[in-house]
């Protein structure tokens, strides 16, 4: 299908393999929605549903209240939609920092999405590990599993940290060297927080991978992911999906230290044209 609500005054640039870069992050925002809807579309003629995991932060935000307007909810089949979450904190879901929270407000109540088909991380069950464990049955039962046994996302949304995590996978965490667990609970932050999140295997399923990146704080650890140069690779880095691809949607301000032309960055898999939109 065509995208919906495209500016014909500016279309996103594609700089290097898999990244576009778009004039704002307003643009971002509706390139990710457009692209929400075509491969919400291809996803459920085929398989009969489309299976997502969002992402917090406020990068998505503005996408998720697009995707909440008339001009794109009327286009999804939403009771075909299952949500569940890449990451969350150990928080309520009516706490300012839940991603499940952020999520309901801007997309969830406004669309009309069956209660059964979202998945919440249930980061602020005690004990969390149980409650991680619980999840990853749900994604056992929920989904398609690859020939590794790994469940199967058909996108999978990230953001990119300033220091290069992604979800809740942070820099030299023993984490990211995961090969069973498809749920963990790490803690993070100077307070050592703990969190749900996603792990790599999961992510590296995916059929879609999408990273929505803003702001000129995030040029220097984009160009890094993008490019190479780090003395290890970072989890943004590592988030490749196995057979599947890889989108990056960056606003100017993001891609202001990438090189106009490049290789892609070490390591990435090349496009698998059954899947490009």
């Amino acid at each position: 299908m065509e995208d919906a609500g495209a500016n014909p005054s500016f279309l996103p640039q594609e700089v290097l393999p898999g990244v576009l870069v778009c004039q704002d992050a307003a643009e971002v925002a509706r390139a990710a929605a457009r692209r929400f809807v075509d491969w919400a579309w291809q996803s459920i003629a085929r398989d009969g549903r489309f299976n997502v995991a969002l992402s917090g932060g406020s990068t998505p935000q503005e996408t998720y209240r697009l995707l909440a307007t008339q001009e794109f909810r009327t286009q999804i089949d939403w009771p075909r939609v299952h949500v569940f979450w890449g990451d969350e904190r150990a928080v309520p879901p009516d706490h300012p920092e839940s991603n499940y929270g952020m999520a309901r407000r801007e997309l969830l109540l406004r669309v009309g999405i069956p209660s059964e088909n979202v998945h919440r991380m249930e980061a602020d069950a005690s004990p969390i590990g149980r409650a991680a464990h619980s999840y990853e049955t749900l994604l056992r039962e929920s989904l398609s599993l690859d020939d590794r046994g790994v469940p199967i996302f058909h996108l999978v949304l990230l953001g990119l940290g300033a220091d290069g995590h992604t979800a809740s996978l942070f820099p030299g965490a023993r984490l990211l060297r995961e090969t069973t667990r498809w749920v963990s609970t790490p803690a993070a932050g100077k307070a050592g927080t703990r969190r749900m999140t996603l792990t790599l295997p999961v992510i590296e399923a995916a059929e879609r991978i999408l990273f929505l990146v803003t702001g000129p704080e995030k040029a220097a650890v984009l160009r890094v992911v993008l490019c190479g140069g780090a003395e290890r690779e970072l989890p943004a880095q590592m988030a490749r999906p196995r057979n599947g691809e890889r989108m990056f949607l960056v606003d100017a301000a993001a891609a202001r230290l990438l090189p106009s032309e490049a290789p892609a960055a070490a390591g990435e898999p090349p496009q698998n044209p059954r899947t490009r939109s």
